[in-house]
């Protein structure tokens, strides 16, 4: 083939706009280039050995390196500058073997997120429902657990154990659902769960016969798994016991405590340092030894009692309820809400309460009631306590406190309210008809209820 001289310029000029392309190329990457290179020396230092100086890759602390994601991100920019895959590595804080399976496992190409990955954002904590919808449409498209751990931000077994969580019941097809897994968690949270040592079960007669033998609840629970090896309906942890028996302890298993414990206690004491009994109200009677007939509402003049905080917890006021009626009352606590300030009150307040309907009075463990004998040897006014952090147990004054927010409401100052705005709100609150009530007042009830001659009987109003 003859080439002319023509064609020989021709080619020289194409060459020459080919370099220069390329220069102007790689002065428009420049910036990019030495950035990414200051990046490497952050994740890089010089040692000296006895040949000379070699670079290599530093080793970082977890907290010091940045997410995986980015190291990815970092990779990829460094491979498109035109770097070697070592280079790109460095420049990324990892190997370079990673960087070749990177490369290998994209096909030579760097990877593109789909729409929803890209709508994707990394998250900490528990997972939402949002992210379990995120979960489902991933593991629609095929994502494996490893790659959706990677886009929400979590560890694989976390996304690993929501799958197996998020499977229905009865699905031969492993499938997940995002609503499936969000009902088991809410589920899981309910509170009051119920309680596994229910009377009248096996497990709680073996209990109670065990407790009756001084076992401890310790060597009770190891026990009956060793009697019971095949039955997990037979099993019990220890801790559950005691708190059968500290907290909701009734009948043949409160009868067993003080003989079956050796230290003989019918209460648990506290773990602390704190020996000097401060928080703690002395001589309780707890809600477990109150009247059965108080549970179903059918005899009135059992009565809840609380406290509404104002701004700052400066103030208070005092509020009494009927449990068969609703009736309110509203205890008027000038200056401060001390347990001296609160007995002194309810000694005024309790003797204008009918005779009839003054059976007992159930409260929180608030330190308001210290003075709480005193009370009773005033008014002769049975007070029981609450189980701790247990407001279902008075669930008619906590309805009533919520209406009360109504007229006083939160972060107000409860002292500028005198005796009688309390007795006009009162008053409102008892003319309001209720449902439970079949529509009458829980003043027109309490109305009924005197009228009525001490032998008929009360109908239940649950």
């Amino acid at each position: 083939m003859v080439e002319y001289p023509a064609d020989r310029a021709q080619i020289s000029a194409d060459r020459a706009q080919i370099s220069a392309d390329r220069a102007q190329i790689s002065a428009e990457r420049a910036p990019q280039t030495q950035a990414i290179a200051a990046t490497a020396d952050e994740f890089a230092e010089v040692s000296m050995g006895d040949g000379g100086s070699r670079r290599r890759l530093g080793k970082l602390g977890v907290a010091d390196r940045p997410p995986l994601t980015q190291r990815r991100e970092l990779f990829w920019q460094g491979l498109s500058t035109g770097m070697t895959i070592k280079a790109a590595a460095r420049a990324a804080g990892v190997s370079r073997n990673s960087g070749a399976l990177w490369l290998a496992q994209a096909g030579g190409m760097k990877p593109t997120a789909t729409a929803l990955e890209s709508r994707i954002s990394a998250g900490t904590g528990r997972l939402t429902f949002a992210d379990r919808c995120c979960i489902e449409e991933l593991v629609g498209k095929g994502s494996q657990p490893a790659r959706i751990a990677r886009l929400l931000g979590r560890s694989r077994s976390t996304i690993s154990r929501e799958l197996v969580r998020g499977r229905p019941a009865g699905d031969g097809e492993y499938r997940y659902r995002a609503i499936v897994a969000q009902t088991t968690v809410d589920q899981g949270r309910r509170r009051p769960k119920p309680r596994k040592l229910q009377p009248g079960t096996a497990l709680y007669a073996e209990v109670v016969d065990m407790l009756g033998k001084r076992l401890s609840p310790e060597q009770i629970a190891h026990r009956l798994r060793h009697d019971y090896p095949d039955d997990p309906e037979m099993r019990v942890s220890h801790e559950t016991i005691y708190q059968s028996m500290y907290v909701q302890a009734r009948g043949g298993l409160r009868a067993e405590v003080a003989k079956a414990l050796r230290t003989g206690r019918i209460r648990r004491k506290p773990a602390g340092r704190d020996t000097s009994g401060r928080g703690r109200i002395k001589d309780m009677v707890m809600i477990s030894d109150r009247p059965a007939e108080v549970e179903d509402r059918s005899v009135p003049g059992h009565w809840e009692g609380d406290l509404i905080m104002g701004a700052g917890n400066r103030s208070a006021i005092g509020t009494l309820v009927e449990r068969t009626t609703g009736f309110l009352m509203l205890v008027h606590l000038p200056g401060d809400h001390t347990a001296a300030t609160v007995a002194a009150a309810m000694t005024r307040t309790i003797p204008t309460i009918p005779e009839i309907l003054r059976r007992s009075l159930t409260w929180d463990q608030g330190v308001e009631m210290a003075h709480h004998t005193a009370i009773t040897n005033a008014t002769g006014l049975p007070i029981y306590f609450c189980d701790p952090h247990s407001p279902w147990q008075r669930a008619t004054n906590e309805n009533t406190n919520g209406l009360l927010r109504q007229y006083f409401p939160k972060g107000a100052d409860l002292s500028f309210f005198g005796p009688g705005m309390l007795d006009q709100v009162a008053a409102e609150l008892n003319d309001r008809p209720r449902k439970r009530l079949n529509w009458m007042t829980p003043a027109e009830k309490l109305e009924e209820l005197l009228q009525s001659k001490p032998t008929d009987s009360v109908a239940p109003t649950t």
